[in-house]
């Protein structure tokens, strides 16, 4: 059963349409990012443009978002007050990236941009994540350790405006939760993902916030970055199909609830392996795709073999 895409002028199967959606919700869920590492790629591997790709998946993004937090809310692992300054820093990276993704659009260099992007960010945040979760698999998990572990101290720690996030237990400078929003903000514009693979390791080990507060919070300011994002694009670069995007985020909000349900029974060590994991498969798929050399060489530009 094929739906014709009106931005992305494609025809696609409406029932895989439903499961990739139903897939990066769960993950959405289970994780607290957002998934748009995952469906992004895989909305271009069927034929969507890397620009529609980009813009459209920021919106499935922030249904999957609120459906998780909504979630993660009932059972009191949200922390409002960093989310509020994560979003602040969000808002303004949202606004510089839609502006480098429009001007990168325009020299033509943004399809090389987005892959590049993909493919370094997800290797090294990969294997630092699976660094770390492998090592704590392996030693004495008492809880005394985590809780000296999280709360260590570094000189970013040193730095002015602090203020207490008593949800978190952390009294720490707002200009490193701004700094890390701000950053999320760009890749949400120019990847079209919700930031949560950077974003939950740098609020464990950066902020040193507890892993069950961690991903309620991710979701609370991935929901509002994704919203500008999905605005900005819609109004500035016409990317936005909303017919795939509804589509996309029907079977996101249901995989979201399940996915939270199945995260909470699992260590916090294993959703992090997992994580990193999932990772590390993706960005090996991309690596793979910009090396080898293409079946049709007339999808590579105008001046390619045809």
């Amino acid at each position: 059963m094929n739906i014709y895409l009106p931005i992305a002028e494609i025809s696609v199967n409406v029932f895989l349409l439903l499961g990739m959606g139903g897939g990066v919700g769960f993950l959405s869920g289970l994780f607290g990012v957002g998934g748009g590492f995952l469906m992004t790629p895989l909305l271009i591997f069927i034929g969507v443009t890397p620009a529609v790709a980009v813009a459209t998946e920021a919106n499935q993004i922030m249904a999957a978002s609120v459906s998780g937090v909504l979630a993660h809310w009932r059972r009191g692992n949200v922390d409002f007050k960093m989310g509020g300054v994560l979003l602040f820093g969000g808002a303004l990276g949202s606004v510089s990236g839609v502006w480098l993704f429009t001007l990168l659009r325009g020299l033509g260099q943004l399809d090389l941009v987005i892959s590049l992007c993909y493919v370094i960010l997800l290797g090294v945040v990969g294997i630092l994540m699976l660094v770390e979760s492998t090592r704590a698999l392996f030693r004495m998990r008492r809880q005394a350790d985590v809780r000296r572990k999280l709360h260590q101290h570094h000189w970013m720690h040193g730095l002015p405006f602090k203020m207490r996030f008593r949800k978190s237990k952390l009294y720490i400078s707002a200009l490193l939760p701004v700094m890390i929003g701000f950053i999320v903000g760009i890749l949400a514009a120019i990847m079209g993902v919700g930031g949560g693979f950077i974003m939950v390791p740098a609020m464990i080990y950066l902020l040193g916030m507890p892993t069950s507060v961690v991903v309620g919070t991710s979701l609370f300011q991935i929901i509002f970055v994704t919203g500008t994002v999905t605005f900005l694009q819609a109004t500035q670069n016409q990317t936005v199909d909303a017919i795939l995007a509804l589509i996309l985020l029907t079977g996101g909000v249901i995989g979201a609830q399940v996915g939270t349900r199945v995260g909470t029974r699992l260590r916090g060590e294993h959703l992090r392996s997992l994580l990193a994991l999932l990772v590390l498969a993706v960005c090996g798929k991309l690596a793979y795709d910009l090396i080898v050399t293409p079946s049709d060489l007339f999808i590579i530009g105008a001046s390619g073999g045809h």
